[in-house]
């Protein structure tokens, strides 16, 4: 067996790491750089593509041929991409439920082929390394890629001839990196990843060698590349005031405004002011401009904001404060940005952010704050693949002390007979993790159940997203016996598998969702958003939907029992019994669309009245039905 390496497939750049003598650490290139640009160049000819910095370098050339930041389109579709193609210069197509591809001529790469030419390079850098093929690796993903992201992962991963280990979060695994010798007994700590192009906020605790994630929150819509886009307008839109083209008009010139609003960016994080210069857009024009750090920040600072409501939103899932933490850790290469140290640490209450604002300190009733300790002490680049290694040697045999634990970030369940989400694995459950319960059948002499596998917050199935649906078939038989028992699994890579058993006969049926769970990030943004702002309404709802199946079963059975016993009963009481029916009926009728709820308290008390006014003839009832049970035994004439 191969050994096995750590792979941080980013967006801006790659690494590959791995563990030597107990030491992870990062192995360079040929020409001795541990980060490789994610920049692939495609040739019009029918070379070889041209992978990391040279690729880099060419893209200026020809932007429309070198694809970069191709891991936020990995394992998306053409409708959910629109607003990120103006962050590439390359073709990008794909409309509707299409997959997202890459244009180059005539021919369409897909982003699993990208990433695949990435991973081949990082490959041959270990194997130079090591003198010896590698097959086997462990890659990264953002803790927020869906299911069809990861699945596009993995599969890029086996185009570039890999056995992908494991799928490991990004903030998890630079938990790790910090964690095997930095963290005391017990500890919890927030990972800040904010990359090129996307953002987690990850919560762990480490306790007797258990790396535990207890919630986390992200966006893989959000990054340095979004930061890139401010500058690039910016830059854009100075050329044109002062007499020069239109840089958007141009792919060429576009590349190279993208390159120095990259470089600019890069430099204000130690420097305060500097000088943009683009010699020669044009034969007759030259661009010159100065940019302050505190213009870059007044251009930025919503961006940056944004990643604040995950951190809260992961704190409260966690149910913890800022205080309970022992430290926060920055990871990614955007966390050099002073804007960045400064949010965070006002975010977390970390005492670095009162000792920025030191015209705060007045006096003796001056006290130091007790929150995290901002950890900047390690590389932001290199610590994601770094705990990619620790991962690799965790499951070569390996550092036995620490065991990981992942979550997923989403509820799981399936549709219940009403149209309500059942939930079979709460989100933030630890992963691998294994979860079933058992479900009768809603009608009488019911042949097949549908199963209908969910995932959201939401209370009412129509308001979840749906990742698939199949049926098992059964004999039939009366309602209410259970007859099917369902199975949730997903695995250490989080990937969902279903299974649904008839527990008459056995028979079964094993479903496994790879690539279901294809949504936009935004919206998984805006699931957790709007499950909290229609906590009360969905609450709401589901105490109506559960009232009503209970009424329509209780008027359904008075019906029944009336038809049956009717010429045994007194006129006035069957009068009094079909009165509260009525009263069950109105009271299911203030049911209006589209919310489909209802005046719950109504009828609730209408079925009360029911319950009450229908006992004599229930009792008469069980009294006919045990003269028939005799009958049939023989015990009476």
């Amino acid at each position: 067996m191969s050994r096995i390496v750590g792979i941080d497939l980013g967006t801006t750049n790659s690494l590959v790491a791995t563990v030597e003598a107990g030491i992870p650490f990062v192995i360079a290139s040929a020409d001795g750089q541990r980060l490789t640009p994610s920049v692939v160049h495609f040739p019009e000819s029918n070379a070889p593509p041209i992978v990391g910095r040279l690729a880099h370098r060419v893209r200026i050339l020809q932007p429309e041929r070198t694809v970069y930041s191709i891991k936020r389109f990995m394992g998306r579709r053409g409708a959910d991409v629109a607003d990120e193609k103006m962050l590439v210069t390359y073709p990008v197509r794909g409309d509707g439920a299409e997959p997202v591809a890459v244009a180059l001529g005539k021919r369409l790469v897909s982003p699993e082929e990208v990433s695949a030419e990435i991973l081949r390079q990082v490959r041959r850098d270990a194997e130079s390394h090591f003198g010896e093929p590698i097959t086997r690796a462990v890659i990264t993903v953002p803790a927020y890629f869906n299911d069809a992201q990861r699945s596009a992962t993995q599969r890029a991963g086996e185009l570039a001839g890999l056995t992908v280990e494991r799928i490991l979060n990004e903030p998890t695994a630079a938990a790790l990196a910090y964690g095997l010798d930095k963290l005391h007994e017990r500890a919890r700590i927030a990972v800040y990843d904010l990359g090129g192009g996307t953002f987690d906020l990850s919560l762990l605790e480490l306790q007797d060698g258990v790396f535990q994630v207890l919630a986390t929150s992200g966006n893989t819509r959000l990054g340095g590349d979004d930061l890139d886009q401010r500058l690039v307008d910016r830059l854009a839109a100075r050329i044109r005031a002062t007499g020069g083209p239109d840089a958007r008009a141009d792919l060429p010139m576009l590349a190279r405004l993208r390159e120095s609003a990259e470089a600019a960016k890069i430099r204000l994080s130690t420097d305060t002011e500097i000088e943009i210069h683009l010699p020669f857009l044009t034969p007759e024009f030259s661009f010159r401009d100065r940019l302050t750090r505190a213009e870059l920040e007044d251009l930025t600072r919503d961006l940056i904001t944004r990643t604040r409501t995950h951190c809260l939103r992961a704190l409260a899932d966690a149910q913890l404060q800022p205080r309970d933490l022992d430290q926060v850790i920055l990871v990614g290469g955007q966390t050099r940005m002073p804007l960045v140290r400064r949010t965070v640490a006002e975010i977390f209450g970390c005492p670095e952010f009162d000792e920025v604002r030191g015209d705060l300190r007045l006096g003796s009733d001056y006290h130091r704050p007790t929150g995290p300790r901002l950890n900047t002490s390690q590389n932001p680049d290199e610590a994601v693949a770094l705990g990619a290694a620790i991962q690799a040697e965790i499951l070569a045999g390996g550092f036995r002390n620490l065991l990981l634990l992942d979550v997923t970030p989403l509820s799981l369940g399936l549709e219940t007979f009403g149209g309500l989400m059942n939930v079979i694995i709460p989100r933030n459950t630890t992963i691998p993790v294994k979860a079933g319960e058992k479900f009768t059948t809603a009608v009488d002499f019911q042949r097949q159940m549908l199963i209908h596998v969910l995932q959201g917050e939401r209370e009412r199935a129509a308001d979840n997203w749906s990742l698939g649906r199949f049926t098992l078939e059964f004999e039939p038989a009366p309602k209410g016996a259970a007859r099917v028992g369902v199975q949730f699994e997903i695995d250490a890579n989080g990937i969902l598998h279903v299974l649904a058993r008839d527990l008459q006969t056995g028979r079964q049926k094993v479903v496994a969702l790879k690539s279901a769970v294809d949504v936009s990030d935004t919206d998984v943004q805006r699931m957790i958003e709007q499950s909290v702002e229609h906590a009360f309404d969905d609450l709401h709802a589901r105490q109506w939907i559960e009232t009503r199946l209970r009424a329509r079963e209780t008027v359904a059975a008075t019906r029944n029992g009336l038809t049956s016993a009717g010429d045994a009963l007194e006129p006035d009481y069957r009068t009094r019994v079909e009165q509260a029916l009525a009263a069950v009926e109105a009271a299911l009728a203030t049911e209006t669309p589209p919310t489909q709820t209802g005046d719950v308290n109504r009828l609730k008390s209408a079925i009360a009245a029911l319950d009450e006014a229908t006992r004599p003839l229930a009792e008469l009832m069980m009294d006919k039905a045990m003269e028939a049970h005799l009958r049939k035994r023989g015990l009476i004439q």
